[in-house]
């Protein structure tokens, strides 16, 4: 058998499921999937999973969209169209477009690869790389191929190290002292401890290592079933729980991490507290999630636009921000801004006081506005005068307000009110 000369990733493609809604982000999902929805100052969710990929060394990347999908092929085609094929690279956008029938659309995650085989075996990829383009983490992807081959499993199943008590909101692995997979339960009341750690559990994150070739046997199999889901989760991993070999990788084992970060960082950022509270976290001096980490780099869309500016500088009418990331094309002008994120190409006008607010792209903030503990919505204008942080009763009745005390404003919310 010839020895292989490079790494792995070089005969692997990622394929990222991004069809879904993400229906508990509640209206920030109304117009776009989840993993169009900004995260960081000037990322997409789906960034994260595109990132590793590359940055693993992966130069082939699929991705499939479904729901309101506009925003996200926009975004791919405006920040994802460097990978070349006259360099063996490629990346293709893959709408559900009724290839294997007229009138069906992706039926499940495992539909959603089983209708674009044709367009994966001309790539013909040695092995398959299965990531959902909807979670927050850094992960060299070459360390699970490694694993995947060394084990000689039919699957191999990127898992998080939970608490138990934590576990049972996600499908469970039960493995033996060999990692190797003996069960899979979703969302146990009970969930399995790992094996001499019985305080935690091992969760999917919905990351799978296949060969190619035994991936399209599976789908195929998968197809011809009349009572299969089409879902990775539901059918095909238990189908190789029962019948094949399906390994465990451990999170921990590929996660990058620069020399800030102490612990392995991975978030679902799926509702409205989860997405403002990793946003916000990012404000802190030493944050959990480096961004600033060159050696791993989050590429995304690099819009060509002018630096941030603050202006004004009288008592109590100074453009100031605190403990705040402040993105290009931002003016501050004679407002406050406190662990605060603003996104690209927004406004704060004087005598404003912004306290732990995540402000997406295009937003402008009038006069004497004070929010705390907000989402503010793409394009969003604030009225001049406008508190939201102060009255829990008066903020739920006007915006869509979490029992954790998190407001997030639209403006069809804005638009609403009597003022």
């Amino acid at each position: 058998m010839a020895t292989r000369t490079h790494p792995l990733s070089r005969d692997a493609m990622a394929y990222v499921l991004a069809g879904g809604r993400g229906s508990r982000l509640k209206e920030l999902t109304d117009s776009r999937a989840k993993p169009a929805v900004y995260f960081g100052g000037k990322t997409r969710i789906i960034d994260f999973a595109l990132s590793n990929a590359l940055n693993s060394g992966i130069r082939r990347m699929g991705v499939a969209t479904q729901y309101k999908a506009h925003s996200l092929i926009r975004h791919l085609q405006n920040g994802w169209n460097f990978l070349r094929t006259e360099r063996n690279e490629g990346f293709d956008i893959l709408p559900a477009s009724q290839r294997v029938s007229e009138t069906q659309w992706y039926e499940g995650t495992a539909d959603a690869v089983f209708q674009n085989i044709d367009i994966i075996e001309g790539y013909g990829p040695e092995y398959m790389v299965i990531l959902a383009g909807d979670h927050i983490y850094k992960m060299d992807y070459e360390i699970m191929l490694q694993e995947h081959v060394d084990s000689g499993a039919d699957v191999t199943v990127g898992c998080l190290e939970v608490p138990r008590a934590e576990a049972s909101g996600f499908g469970v692995m039960h493995v033996d002292e060999a990692d190797r997979i003996t069960a899979f339960v979703e969302k146990p009341k009970d969930p399995p401890s790992i094996p001499g750690n019985p305080d935690m559990a091992l969760a999917s994150m919905g990351i799978y290592v296949f060969h190619t070739r035994k991936l399209m046997e599976l789908l195929r199999r998968d197809a011809a079933d009349p009572n299969s889901s089409r879902d990775f989760g539901k059918d095909i991993i238990p189908y190789l729980v029962e019948n094949g070999n399906a390994v465990a990788h451990r999170f921990s084992n590929s996660c990058v991490r620069s020399s800030t970060e102490s612990e392995p960082y991975w978030r679902d950022v799926g509702t409205i507290d989860a997405y403002w509270a990793a946003n916000i976290d990012l404000t802190d001096v030493i944050p959990e999630l480096d961004l600033y980490d060159t050696h791993w780099p989050i590429w995304t869309y690099a819009e060509i636009k002018p630096p941030a500016k603050f202006v004004h500088d009288e008592e109590g009418r100074r453009g100031a921000a605190i403990s705040s990331l402040i993105s290009g094309d931002c003016i501050v002008s004679g407002a406050r801004l406190w662990r605060t994120l603003l996104f690209t190409g927004a406004r704060v006008n004087s005598f404003s006081n912004l306290e732990e607010a995540v402000v997406l792209p295009g937003c402008h903030v009038a006069r004497n506005v004070k929010l705390s503990k907000v989402v503010v919505d793409r394009g969003v204008h604030i009225p001049e005068g406008l508190v939201v942080g102060e009255d829990p009763v008066l903020d739920a009745k006007r915006f869509r307000r979490t029992e954790s005390g998190v407001c997030l404003i639209t403006q069809k919310m804005i638009d609403a009110l009597d003022l």
